[in-house]
């Protein structure tokens, strides 16, 4: 099983557009600084699978026949933004396996094209081939799942969007063993926001989970300069996600 952040940013991404600051400035000079929205490849037994689609170019990096599926966690725009250009494609369709969100996003519902939608139930783990997968609810504005993926004795669980986690989420990850834990991480320790994590609220999370290594997604500008000040005070298990860096095998 293998893991690649696609996208590590949060909707805003990184530079931050019409920000004039320093660290704006260093990021806007170097394109592998940049951050996309949050979003995923995990490759089991040849197969490849996206959670989430904020690609807006997901039809020229996955051509037709290539991708297996996609695991969304939610429908705010910058999760599947992606989708509104796939789905006018032609041939094979993309499972795509979502929570139970009747709004969607924009008209996704209506006029699906080659994505086939598969509503998936909290808690309910279901199989594709020797991959398990266990949809876990989040705290977010909208119906949100995390994932837990588990193949060969390995645990790689994918938690954004949330603001904390629900006690029966928190107590089925913590009879877990869990290899990789990739958690939206928003903020600096000072800044309280009602759907995402700061950074505090991942340290304690990883603390309580205890997996062997915790990866920071969905970084927002300000986490962001402070981590290019502070990444150092991180615990050795904690690192702060890229884009296009593969965080498993490590």
């Amino acid at each position: 099983m293998r893991l690649t952040l696609l996208g590590s940013g949060n909707a805003a991404g990184m530079p931050l557009y019409g920000c004039v600051c320093e660290h704006c400035q260093t990021i806007k000079d170097n394109e592998d600084l940049h951050r996309g929205p949050a979003c995923a490849l995990i490759e089991v037994d040849n197969k490849k699978y996206l959670i989430d689609a904020g690609l807006m170019d997901i039809t020229r990096q996955y051509p037709s026949g290539t991708l297996d599926g996609i695991f969304l966690t939610h429908f705010h725009p910058d999760h599947v933004q992606g989708l509104f250009h796939l789905r006018w494609g032609i041939g094979q369709s993309v499972p795509v396996y979502c929570p139970p969100d009747k709004q969607g996003c924009g008209d996704l519902f209506n006029y699906s094209g080659i994505l086939d939608f598969q509503e998936q139930r909290k808690f309910e783990s279901f199989s594709l081939d020797f991959l398990r997968i266990t949809p876990l609810p989040l705290i977010h504005s909208k119906v949100t799942f995390g994932y837990q993926f588990e193949y060969q004795n390995q645990c790689i669980v994918y938690l954004t969007d949330t603001k904390g986690l629900p006690p029966k989420t928190q107590s089925i990850l913590e009879a877990s063993s869990i290899d990789l834990l990739v958690i939206d991480t928003s903020f600096p320790t000072n800044i309280e926001n009602s759907g995402h994590n700061n950074l505090s609220e991942t340290l304690q999370i990883h603390q309580q989970l205890k997996p062997k290594r915790t990866v920071l997604t969905h970084i927002g500008h300000d986490l962001d300069v402070w981590l290019s000040q502070h990444s150092d005070n991180l615990p050795e298990s904690v690192i702060t996600g890229h884009d296009n860096f593969t965080v498993y095998p490590y």
